[in-house]
């Protein structure tokens, strides 16, 4: 079920989130090591700054905190294909279609507008088929077999727009634009502050006396559309599907009952932990469902304290999220220091934990 977002106090407007991004500050490429991306440390009591690296989290942490990860598992969604008449069809695939049992829902880009009934031929002559066109650029199309194997037998990874790749992915995006502990397919675009933890690094953490919960929430393409109204209240998110276990939960509830910091890995972690707390009255609960939870300044958050996140694009819901933490000043502040500081920005780039 899908929860709107409350209504909250703030006269904000996009123009409030806007920043100069230069070009050069856009990572293209992933750190050599995993956690070796820095870390700008944001102080919400004192409003000051910190610069450390994601290896050394354990020599930062009070040795109490409960790290929720999104297991999440990036799929190569992105379908290249022929129309009988030779135009070429690129699906970007984001799930299964409920309305249609065997079908999936994908955004189709082509010439012409792709009409129900349309033949789609894959390399190595594998058909798919239009089976009806909804709005916004999405099609239910038919799959002649399990979608989620033909997909890793043919699929492309759907990178971000911003990595430019004209020859495709990599191998070194296929290894390292996922998380080390993915499990759950299902994404279209990858939780990007997960990608900087290491088997070691968790092990370290665990060492300390941290724990680790997951959550899934399968991140849809929409996450990388702009806002377009310049009224924040006049936004509607996209939905994306999550799923929290009785485990969780249970973790969670302990945490909080013991007065232990829960940290949210990633705003997807945070969009699902406050989905639900926001349907069952501020109680955690073992569910799953669709959300489509606006979280800016001005919301109440209920479940998570903390927050590692990467850098987010100008004036996106995602900058908004971050800032219902700490307040738009104070994480603009942050935004500018870390450009400052030669920071890189977006999937690939650094990262910045709210604390």
């Amino acid at each position: 079920m899908a929860e709107r977002t409350p209504a909250v106090g703030t006269e904000l407007q996009v123009s409030d989130f806007q920043y100069h991004l230069p070009p050069e500050a856009i990572a293209q490429v992933p750190a050599d090591r995993r956690d070796g991306s820095r870390l700008l440390i944001l102080d919400r009591s004192s409003a000051e700054h910190g610069h450390r690296i994601y290896s050394e989290l354990p020599d930062l942490v009070s040795g109490d905190e409960l790290f929720v990860l999104n297991d999440t598992r990036v799929v190569p969604a992105r379908l290249h294909a022929r129309k009988p008449t030779g135009g070429r069809v690129e699906l970007l695939v984001t799930g299964a279609d409920p309305q249609r049992p065997g079908a999936m829902l994908a955004l189709g880009r082509s010439s012409k507008p792709l009409r129900a009934g349309t033949p789609l031929v894959l390399e190595g002559g594998i058909e798919l088929e239009i089976v009806e066109r909804r709005e916004g650029g999405v099609v239910s199309v038919a799959f002649p077999r399990d979608a989620w194997g033909l997909l890793d037998d043919h699929g492309e990874l759907p990178l971000p727009p911003y990595i430019e790749r004209p020859d495709g992915p990599t191998e070194q995006d296929r290894e390292r634009y996922q998380t080390v502990f993915a499990d759950a397919p299902g994404s279209a675009a990858a939780p990007t502050a997960g990608l900087h933890f290491t088997e070691s690094l968790m092990e370290s953490l665990e060492g300390q006396g941290c724990e680790f919960a997951r959550v899934t929430l399968h991140v849809g393409p929409g996450t990388f559309q702009p806002v377009r109204s310049e009224r924040l209240e006049d936004h509607v998110m996209h939905h994306e599907r999550y799923e929290i276990s009785e485990k969780a939960v249970e973790q969670i509830k302990r945490a909080r009952a013991a007065g232990r910091p829960v940290v949210a890995v990633g705003t997807t972690v945070v969009r699902t932990l406050e989905s639900v707390a926001l349907a069952h009255d501020g109680e955690l609960m073992a569910t799953s469902g669709a959300t489509d939870l606006f979280i800016r300044p001005g919301f109440r958050l209920r479940v998570v304290d903390q927050l590692l996140t990467n850098f987010h694009l100008p004036g996106s819901t995602l900058l908004m999220l971050v800032s219902a933490f700490a307040g738009r000043e104070r994480i603009m502040s942050a935004y500018e220091d870390a450009l400052s500081s030669g920071y890189r920005f977006f999937s690939y780039g650094d990262g910045m934990w709210i604390r």
